[in-house]
């Protein structure tokens, strides 16, 4: 399969996965409709966006998923998820990142993403509690021989969970003694309620040290991100200097997140405010 017919079967999951989860459930003749494919099409988009544990195949159709506060989905689980969204994000918060600087990068998928396009900014320090993150700058390195310019790259140790970050006592003291220009980081949820949340308590604590040792706090989270609560809460929204997301964010959101946070950046659009 072309990656043209992978980025079309991409996107059409994805409007899919809205569907369901704007309407509550949908059915299968009415997608085929909607989206000019075959029902065999969309049975296996079903089936695909099934095993990723979004939606719920009913008799004739889907209905989402209704996950538990405490519900963690694992790395690979996540990755297969908006994968548009999450490169336009990547990009769109990379563009942010001077060379030379003190970054930190959480876990989570599309801070992954957002690692693969800072290989090219030189002399970067980077402090991760993900695994994954660290991964990606050190293979760079050692397939490209080069360590002039390379990042400088601080892995916390700590307890690793299913989304492959470190958490805990040890991460959290290392991350406690350092101070960094820009926090990048990923998030389960977010809302005005209860402003940047995950539903694993380690990680929510060592979110707690990452943001009070950044002294800017940029979340990149695809539009799906909004409205989901996970068990704790980390930081509230007006502890975020800017939220980087992509276009699929409903406008009633973006009038929201507006009144909260100074900065709001939707990839591939316009910025929606004034530069910090």
């Amino acid at each position: 399969m072309s990656d043209n017919q992978n980025l079309l079967a991409e996107q059409r999951r994805a409007l899919i996965l809205d569907e369901v989860r704007r309407r509550g459930g949908v059915r299968v003749n009415e997608l085929t409709r909607k989206l000019g494919v075959s029902d065999m099409t969309v049975r296996r988009d079903l089936d695909t966006l099934a095993r990723q544990g979004v939606i719920e195949k009913v008799h004739g159709g889907a209905v989402p998923v209704v996950e538990a506060s405490t519900h963690e989905p694992g790395f690979e689980a996540k990755s297969g998820l908006e994968l548009t969204a999450k490169e336009d994000i990547a990009r769109a918060a990379a563009a942010l990142v001077s060379p030379g600087s003190a970054i930190a990068l959480s876990g989570g998928t599309t801070t992954y993403a957002l690692a693969q396009h800072l290989l090219d900014v030189p002399d970067l320090t980077v402090v991760t509690n993900s695994v994954r993150v660290a991964d990606v700058f050190h293979t760079a390195q050692r397939s490209s021989g080069q360590a002039q310019g390379a990042a400088t790259v601080v892995l916390t140790g700590g307890v690793r969970t299913p989304s492959d970050s470190l958490v805990g006592p040890v991460a959290d003291q290392a991350i406690a003694a350092l101070h960094f220009d820009m926090l990048f980081l990923g998030v389960h949820g977010i809302s005005v309620e209860a402003g940047l949340s995950t539903p694993n308590l380690a990680e929510a604590e060592t979110n707690r040290r990452l943001v009070h040792s950044a002294r800017r706090v940029i979340v990149v989270a695809d539009h799906t991100k909004w409205g989901t609560v996970g068990l704790s809460s980390f930081a509230e929204l007006e502890q975020v200097d800017t939220l980087v997301t992509d276009s699929g964010l409903p406008p009633e959101a973006r009038a929201e997140i507006s009144e909260h946070l100074r900065r709001l950046v939707v990839a591939g659009e316009t910025d929606l405010a004034a530069d910090l």
